[in-house]
């Protein structure tokens, strides 16, 4: 991971209070595809990702707006290659269910995905707007 990363988020981190959260986000121009890190005061917690599901070609289509932290990491050997990887693949799996809506293919998605052992932290109530959120370890860079 990026040293000025790392330094960053410790500048904002140390001045948390207990139960404080920084994120660290980056999303396109129109907000259709957007990814932010959760921060505690212990470091990283989470990866979230939310797309604009009508006009989402896959899910990986995220990766260009993932933040500083994992951008050079989306590689094969490294976590956030792998969950895209996986939310690709549910998601042409789940290709059927377009025809009822794109969301209906995005829960599938993402209930796939948990299934397949991804820590997924969230619950349906937030794939209906088009987010996932999985916990940090499953996505860390790689030492």
């Amino acid at each position: 991971m990026p040293r000025d990363v790392l330094g960053a988020w410790d500048a904002m981190t140390t001045r948390l209070t207990p139960d404080g959260v920084v994120v660290d986000a980056t999303c396109d121009e129109i907000g259709r595809r957007a990814a932010w890190v959760a921060l505690s005061a212990d470091g990283p917690t989470s990866l979230s990702v939310s797309l604009r599901l009508a006009s989402t070609g896959t899910p990986s289509d995220v990766a260009e707006r993932l933040p500083k932290a994992l951008i050079h990491h989306n590689v094969p050997g490294e976590g956030v290659h792998a969950l895209l990887r996986a939310l690709d693949d549910a998601w042409a799996r789940h290709a059927p269910l377009q025809s009822l809506s794109p969301r209906q293919r995005w829960q599938a998605t993402c209930a796939s995905t948990r299934d397949a052992g991804w820590p997924v932290l969230d619950r349906p109530a937030r794939w209906r707007l088009g987010e996932l959120t999985v916990a940090w370890s499953a996505v860390a860079p790689r030492p």
